[in-house]
This record gives C-alpha cells, sequence and structure tokens, in this order.
C-alpha cells in the first residue's frame, strides 16, 4: 500500500527516553500537519517565547525540540515535564540549590534553567505548575535571571522558553489556578498541535514508521498492513494520539502471524476480534481477551515472553496515567518505590530524577 510519508520529526535515540517524553515521531504527512509545520518553522526563527497546546501524545516535546533545531541557538536543549514531580523537587530543580539548602541537598546543583543557558528550556504540562512556583517562574522570565534556593547570587540568563501544555489556560486563569499576567508571558506565539483524529494523512506513515521500529525488535523480516487494518487504524478517533498508535502497532506486531498485521490484531475499540468476527463477548470482557493474547504469545516463537509482558504493563500502565507516578502504582496495586524500579529498567525514568525523588522520599516519608 502506497503512502506519503511526509517530514518525519523523530528522536534520535527512542529506547533511552526520560519520563517527559510523550510521542516518539511526528509526521507531517496531512495538509493541515504541512500548514503547522510552516509556521513552526517561522516561529523558530524568533527568540519569541513559545505556548504549545495539544492532547497528551501529539507530539509537543518533538516540535519543542524541531523549533530549538531550527532557532540558530549553540546551547542545549533540555526537557522537563512539570507534572512529574512534587512542589519541593520542581523547584529546586527549575532554579538549582546549594549545598545544605534543604534536608537531603548534600552538594550544590544547577537547576534546569542554568543547564539550558545558550539554548532552549522545554516545560511541558506547565499547567500543573504551582501558583507558588509560578510567581518564581514569571519573576524568571522578566529579570533574566535566577537565584538558587540557599543563595542570594543571581545568575544572568540567556535561554528561550517554550512551554506546553493539554489543558486550556484561559480556563485555568478563569478558575484561579494559574496566573494571568503568566499566561501573558508565555504565551507570545502559540502553535496549536491537532489531535491525530484532525489529521488522519499523518496515520499510516505513522504506523509503517513504527513497524520499522518494531520489526527488527521482534526478530521479524517483513511486516505489513493488510487493507482492512489500514482502514481499521485511519478510521479509529485514538484519543491517546501518537503514543496511542505506537502501543497499538507494537502489540499487534507481537500477537499477529507471519508479520501479517491484520484487524484481529489491533486493540481498537469497534474493530478488533468483533470486525473480524470472533466472538463478541471475548472481545466484551478484557480479561477474557487477554488470555487469549497471553496463550497466542506463549505458542509464538517471541521471546522472552515475562519480561515482554512485564514492560507492556509497567509501559502502558505508566502511559494510561499520564506519566504519573502516584496514579499508576495506584493502578497497578504495587509501591511507588516498586514502580519506580520498573520504570528505571525500561528506560523510562531517567537517573539523575530517580536518585532525587529517592532523596526527597527519605527525608520526607
Amino acid at each position: 500500500m502506497s503512502h506519503n510519508p511526509g517530514r518525519l520529526l523523530a528522536f534520535p535515540d527512542p529506547d533511552h527516553l526520560t519520563l517527559s517524553i510523550r510521542a516518539k515521531a511526528l509526521v507531517f504527512s496531512d495538509p493541515r500537519s504541512q500548514h503547522l509545520l510552516e509556521r513552526i518553522e517561522r516561529v523558530a526563527a524568533t527568540e519569541a517565547t513559545v505556548l504549545i497546546i495539544g492532547e497528551t501524545g501529539t507530539g509537543k516535546e518533538l516540535v519543542a525540540r524541531h523549533i530549538h533545531e531550527h532557532s540558530g541557538r549553540k546551547g542545549p536543549f533540555v526537557a522537563v515535564n512539570c507534572g512529574a514531580f512534587n512542589e519541593t523537587l520542581v523547584e529546586a530543580e527549575l532554579f538549582g540549590h546549594e549545598s545544605g539548602a534543604f534536608t537531603g541537598a548534600q552538594q550544590a546543583r544547577a537547576g534546569w534553567f542554568e543547564t539550558a543557558n545558550g539554548g532552549t528550556l522545554f516545560l511541558d504540562e506547565i499547567g500543573d505548575l504551582p501558583l507558588s512556583l509560578q510567581v518564581r517562574l514569571l519573576r524568571v522570565l522578566q529579570e533574566r535571571q535566577v537565584v538558587r534556593i540557599g543563595s542570594r547570587k543571581p545568575i544572568p540568563l540567556d535561554v528561550r522558553l517554550v512551554a506546553a501544555t493539554n489543558i486550556e489556560l484561559e480556563k485555568a486563569v478563569n478558575a484561579g489556578h494559574f496566573r494571568l499576567d503568566l499566561y501573558y508571558r508565555l504565551n507570545v506565539a502559540q502553535l496549536r498541535l491537532p489531535p491525530l483524529r484532525e489529521r488522519r494523512g499523518d496515520i499510516l506513515p505513522l504506523v509503517h514508521h513504527f513497524i520499522e521500529r518494531y520489526r527488527a525488535k521482534l526478530h521479524l523480516d517483513h511486516a505489513r498492513v493488510t487493507p482492512a487494518a489500514a482502514q481499521a487504524l485511519t478510521a479509529y478517533d485514538w484519543p491517546g494520539n501518537i503514543r496511542e498508535l505506537e502501543n497499538v502497532v507494537h502489540f499487534g506486531l507481537i500477537m499477529c502471524h507471519d508479520g501479517v498485521l491484520d484487524v484481529g490484531d489491533l486493540r481498537l475499540p469497534g474493530f478488533g476480534r468483533k470486525a473480524a468476527g470472533r466472538d463478541a463477548s471475548i472481545a466484551d470482557d478484557p480479561l477474557q481477551g487477554l488470555q487469549e493474547a497471553l496463550a497466542r504469545l506463549l505458542a509464538s516463537p517471541h521471546e522472552p515472553v515475562y519480561e515482554t509482558v512485564e514492560r507492556l504493563l509497567v509501559t502502558s500502565a505508566f502511559h494510561h496515567c499520564d506519566d504519573n507516578q502516584v496514579r499508576s502504582a495506584k493502578r497497578l496495586g504495587i509501591s511507588r518505590n516498586i514502580l519506580r524500579a520498573q520504570l528505571k529498567r525500561f528506560g523510562l525514568l531517567d537517573a539523575d530524577v530517580a536518585a532525587l525523588a529517592d532523596a526527597h522520599d527519605a527525608a520526607y516519608p
């Protein structure tokens, strides 16, 4: 089946990503996406602060990276998920701290702003930032300098800020959860990323990209999508956007026979087993469907089965809970420490972030 791949944005090493990552690839094949790419590159050439608005999994960080790469800035690109930390950790990570500034701060550490000096700082889920820190962030943006926790010495900054959110900040302002002056400061150049259901021309190019990515990992000599599966993939609304699409393709390749991805291999409501003419009761009972999938996986030559299922369970739960460790651990019925160990093991949690979180938990049990 022919398809127009369009422009592709992807991470250079997608298997070693921190917990801030959502979509791992983004294409600009659909006409609406091509128009968006033109706007992105026009904005990138300026020094304007950028606010990216889009649902979870639409590729906001990839857009932010593309802005940095086309900005001419020589400094680093630093990505931060504001919703992944509690208030104490966010403040220390954003602005840095001196040795002894708080319990567990055994040595001085530069914050994200300092680390991104000369480059671009990407703050994802900016709407989750506590009001007290919004005040400090506004001051840093106005004064172009930062003061570490436990210090009085200002550090000059040359940082371009790109912020992103999956909520309407205007509503958050009206509800008293977000400062109006900070919203105006961030909303200089606004980019809205349409959800995948509004740019269906990007779906099949993404499917082919993820097939090629996972085919080698699953030791498949070849892989293809049947016309019926392609139709189902294009027709589905993708509430989880690109991240959900990647998970569906990955799991479908695990479940399919001889590298042929058919409708029955997809976990899509309204398609899957019902569309393939199988027992509807299996599609309506997720545990029964899971039991059948496990039986097929055990009968396949794929190895190792336990690690594959464990990785898929932890990854799916983490993404389902929007990369929130507390909600993920609760949904899985395990402790946060056990979850954190698994996230580090599967490359979903940055080691430095995990160490700081462990130190904070020890200091504030």
